[in-house]
C-alpha cells in the first residue's frame, strides 16, 4: 500500500516552510516512527516521520525547496521491515551522507541551507555552535561566524551576495532576512495596515504584588514543587478576568463577522535565539498561579531548544509581551493578528508619587494597551486596563474574582 507523505496543516500565522533535510533516502527501509524530514517554518522545525514499517519509495521534494501546507512532499510503500535489513539500510545511508560531505562533519547536524553557504565561503563548521532544533547548525550561524573571521583582519574583504565587508573605517554587512524575521516583519505591517490600531497608557504600583512574592515565595515553591512564584501568573490572572468582563478584547474580527471567544488563550511572548515567539497558554482562567508558571517556564525551555510545536502556538485570543526584562521603560505592542488587542508590561521603576497630599516612592510600572478601535472603543480599552490596574494594586481582587 503506497502512503502520500505530507507537510502537516500550517496554522494561520506559518504561510509556508522549507524541506530541511531528509533522514533517509529513497528505497531506505524504515520502522514506524522513524524519523523521515525536517521541515523548516517561520516559528519551529517540524519532524515528520513514518507512518508504518515499510520503506521510502519517493522524494518528491528535495531539500532547501520551499512549499505549502499539506504539500505532498514524498510517497511511502507500507510493508513489513526486518531489523536486519531496516538496520543495514540506515547504516548504508548514512555512510553515503557521510561520504558525500566529509569536511562539514558535525555531532548535532547541519541544515542544508547551512552546508550550501559553508561549502561557498570555505567556513569551518567545526568551530561554530549551532542555535538550531537539537543544536543544529543554521544557516545564519554559518554567516554570522563567516562574518565573525573576516573582521577579525581589517585587511579582509568579502565580496559575495551573502555578506559585505568594506575595508576602512565604515564598515557595512550585508546577510540574507531569517525567515522568521522576513515573517515577522510581514505580519507587522500586516497588523498596522488591516487594524485601525491605537494604545492607551496607565500605570501600576507593583508594591502589593512584590510584598505578596517575597512573602510567600519560599512556601510556594515547596508546595507547588519548585514552582516560582512570579510576575507573570499575576498578570495572566488578571488579564484573564478583565477579559470575563469586555469580551470584545477577547473576540478577533473574521471579515465582516465578529467572533466572540468563550475560551481565554493568553499568548505569552517569549524571546528565543531565532526571534519573538508567543506560544499561548490555553484555557487560562481553569488554571492555578502555580499552573501559569510551570507552563510560561516551559515554553521558555522550548524556545531557547528550539522545541516549540506548531500546537504550542496555534490560536491564542489575547496576547502578552513583556518588554521589561530587557529594560524597555514604556512602548507600544503591535497586534497580533486575528487578535484585537495586546497588552505591553515594561520595566519596574522607583518614581515618586503623590498620595494623599504627599510625595512617596513606589515601584512603578507603564502598562500599554494596543487595541483595534474597529471593534473596541476607546472607554472600553480604558476600563479594561484599569480594571487590569485595579487587580494587581490589590492582588486579592483576583482570588475573589472582584
Amino acid at each position: 500500500m503506497t502512503i502520500e507523505i505530507k507537510a502537516p496543516l500550517f496554522p494561520e500565522s506559518i504561510s509556508e516552510g522549507t524541506i530541511a533535510t531528509w533522514h533517509v533516502s529513497t528505497g531506505t527501509e524504515v520502522k514506524r516512527d522513524d524519523l523521515l524530514v525536517d521541515i523548516e517554518t517561520d516559528k519551529v522545525v517540524l519532524e515528520i516521520v513514518a507512518p508504518s514499517d515499510g520503506v521510502l519509495s519517493e522524494i518528491l521534494v528535495g531539500e532547501g525547496e520551499i512549499i505549502g501546507s499539506e504539500a505532498l512532499i514524498g510517497r511511502f510503500s507500507e510493508g513489513a521491515v526486518s531489523e536486519v535489513s531496516t538496520g543495514a539500510a540506515t547504516t548504508a545511508a548514512s555512510s553515503t551522507i557521510a561520504a558525500e560531505q566529509p569536511q562539514l562533519a558535525s555531532p548535532m547536524g547541519i541544515s542544508p541551507a547551512a552546508r550550501k553557504v559553508a561549502e561557498e565561503r570555505g567556513v569551518n563548521v567545526a568551530s561554530i555552535t549551532g542555535t538550531g532544533k537539537d543544536g543544529r547548525i543554521t544557516k545564519q550561524d554559518v554567516l554570522q561566524a563567516g562574518a565573525a573571521a573576516a573582521t577579525t583582519s581589517a585587511d579582509t574583504v568579502v565580496s559575495d551576495p551573502g555578506a559585505q565587508l568594506n575595508t576602512g573605517e565604515r564598515i557595512e554587512r550585508r546577510v540574507p532576512m531569517s525567515r522568521l524575521r522576513a515573517s515577522i516583519a510581514k505580519r507587522l505591517v500586516e497588523a498596522q495596515h488591516n487594524a485601525a490600531m491605537l494604545t492607551t497608557f496607565n500605570e501600576v504600583n507593583m508594591a502589593p504584588i512584590m510584598a505578596l512574592r517575597s512573602k510567600y515565595k519560599e512556601l510556594f515553591s515547596e508546595r507547588h514543587n519548585g514552582s516560582r512564584l512570579g510576575f507573570m501568573s499575576f498578570f495572566v490572572r488578571a488579564c484573564v478576568e478583565s477579559l470575563k468582563r469586555f469580551p470584545a478584547v477577547n473576540a478577533s474580527i473574521d471579515g465582516s463577522d465578529i467572533i466572540y471567544h468563550g475560551f481565554y488563550d493568553v499568548g505569552v511572548a517569549v524571546s528565543s535565539d531565532r526571534g519573538l515567539v508567543v506560544p499561548v497558554i490555553r484555557d487560562a482562567d481553569a488554571l492555578s498561579l502555580a499552573q501559569i508558571e510551570d507552563q510560561i517556564r516551559d515554553y521558555g525551555t522550548k524556545a531557547k531548544s528550539g522545541k516549540l510545536s506548531l500546537d504550542d502556538m496555534a490560536g491564542g485570543t489575547f496576547t502578552l509581551s513583556n518588554g521589561g526584562v530587557f529594560g524597555s521603560l514604556l512602548s507600544t505592542p503591535i497586534l497580533n493578528p486575528p487578535q484585537t488587542a495586546i497588552l505591553g508590561m515594561h520595566k519596574i521603576q522607583e518614581r515618586a508619587m503623590v498620595e494623599n497630599g504627599e510625595i512617596v516612592v513606589h515601584p512603578m510600572m507603564y502598562l500599554a494597551l494596543s487595541y483595534d478601535h474597529r471593534l473596541i472603543d476607546g472607554q472600553e480599552a480604558v476600563r479594561f486596563l484599569v480594571t487590569i490596574k485595579d487587580m494587581l494594586e490589590d492582588p486579592a481582587r483576583i482570588l475573589l474574582e472582584l
